[in-house]
């Protein structure tokens, strides 16, 4: 598991890539996500972008972070200015190049598996939406995952703990996929 930013890039210049965005998540976000007018997105651990691409194509105005350059330099290629290509550490940034005005939906596809600390992230990332906004993991079931690479899950405990520190969750198992949709969090920031 990467857990450096060296590591990542690395990962993308040797050409690794992660699971394509499926019909079914594009669904389940359509369903449960769809933007207002003017809805803004914060597409967290962009990777290569596809999204980023998928939420601005919905409507969505999306910034786009990664820790990678390597990642975002492809998303940038791939998708051009479809959103706002931000290099950014989101666990130890202050954040400043983001939207000071916050977001009606943050999404954490694959990535909050190797967040090193997680609630503190997720609390700093929901004081960033706007009333009313979402939060989204998007996560492998453990069960579906063998377990040599359960290290890139969360398990079972931890996804149903992580509502209680949100007013409202919703899951929604599919394609061996977790989405946790999360709004109001509960918690004070730390």
């Amino acid at each position: 598991m990467f857990t450096t930013q060296d590591e990542w890039d690395r990962g993308y210049a040797e050409g690794r890539r992660y699971r394509p965005l499926t019909d079914t998540e594009r669904t389940l976000i359509a369903t449960h996500l769809p933007p207002a007018a003017e809805a803004l997105a914060l597409d967290v651990g962009c990777g290569t972008g596809e999204l980023a691409a998928h939420l601005a194509s919905s409507g969505y105005t999306v910034d786009a972070i990664d820790w990678s350059e390597t990642a975002l330099a492809e998303a940038r290629t791939r998708h051009g200015e479809i959103a706002r290509w931000l290099r950014l550490d989101v666990e130890e940034d202050d954040g400043a190049s983001l939207n000071a005005d916050g977001y009606d939906l943050i999404t954490l596809r694959f990535v909050a598996p190797f967040l090193t600390f997680r609630d503190r992230t997720l609390d700093t990332l929901g004081h960033r939406l706007r009333p009313g906004g979402a939060l989204v993991l998007i996560t492998p079931l453990a069960a579906d995952t063998p377990a040599e690479r359960r290290g890139i899950t969360l398990s079972e405990d931890e996804l149903a703990r992580l509502p209680s520190r949100w007013a409202a969750a919703e899951r929604h198992d599919a394609d061996g996929l977790v989405l946790l949709v999360l709004r109001g969090p509960a918690a004070p920031c730390r």
